[in-house]
């Protein structure tokens, strides 16, 4: 005896849940749970081993991350390293000109 094929798919789409047509995401399997749990766990000994050491290196860090993060927002304004250049183009090109 043949299986209506909407059977068959009824039946492929019944997940855990037990509702037909809801299919549990990715984020909802024992095995993304548990990593989750297993890297909020390591995180939180290494931030309590280390929380000495990170906060005493944060003094020197701190200028270092102000560096980078003005780098990064001031030359949005000008389109990236590609602009140094054309100011002193524009200022030596008037100068072989004589003028």
């Amino acid at each position: 005896m043949a299986v209506p094929s909407t059977v068959k798919h009824t039946l492929l789409s019944v997940e855990m849940s037990g509702i037909p047509g809801r299919k549990r995401g990715a984020w909802r399997s024992p095995a993304v749970l548990t990593l989750c749990v297993f890297l909020f766990i390591a995180g939180l000994f290494l931030w309590l081993e280390h929380r000495a050491h990170l906060l005493g290196a944060l003094p020197l860090l701190l200028p270092l991350l102000i560096c980078v993060g003005m780098h990064f927002f001031m030359h949005r304004g000008h389109g990236g390293h590609s602009g140094h250049g054309a100011h002193d183009d524009h200022r030596k090109e008037g100068d072989r000109d004589g003028r």
